[in-house]
């Protein structure tokens, strides 16, 4: 018999692909944030030159996905952007104190960010 028997070589490309297919959504899941809701939002660019400054409920602040204190943040954003000015977006819970936003984005504008986005969610009511 000189054909190859694909059987096997199926058999595990079905595999790999469930695994994948029960992986995939588990790895764009992000940080469970409540955002303020307005008529006039803009979507967020999708490049890996955007970095977005999460803030929870709680106040907790996470820069991607790496949770920070706020005396720490200009210091990493400062070394964050310090090859090439990168845009950075604050998305903050609408229950979080406006005082503790405020003192976030003025630690963003010490690290020397120029550009400040802050992100909203679309209202459809």
């Amino acid at each position: 018999m000189t054909q190859t028997n694909v059987t096997p070589i199926v058999d595990v490309m079905l595999v790999l692909l469930i695994i994948f297919m029960i992986t995939a959504p588990m790895l764009s899941q992000g940080l469970e944030v409540q955002l303020p809701r307005t008529t006039m939002v803009e979507t967020l660019p999708h490049d890996e030159d955007t970095l977005v400054v999460h803030v929870d409920k709680e106040g907790v602040i996470y820069l991607d996905e790496y949770e920070v204190e706020l005396n720490e943040l200009a210091g990493h954003l400062q070394r964050m952007i310090q090859e090439r000015d990168r845009p950075v977006y604050l998305r903050a819970d609408q229950d979080v104190h406006y005082g503790r936003v405020v003192r976030i984005m003025s630690a963003i504008r010490e690290a020397g960010v120029e550009r400040l986005g802050v992100l909203a969610e679309l209202d459809t009511d």
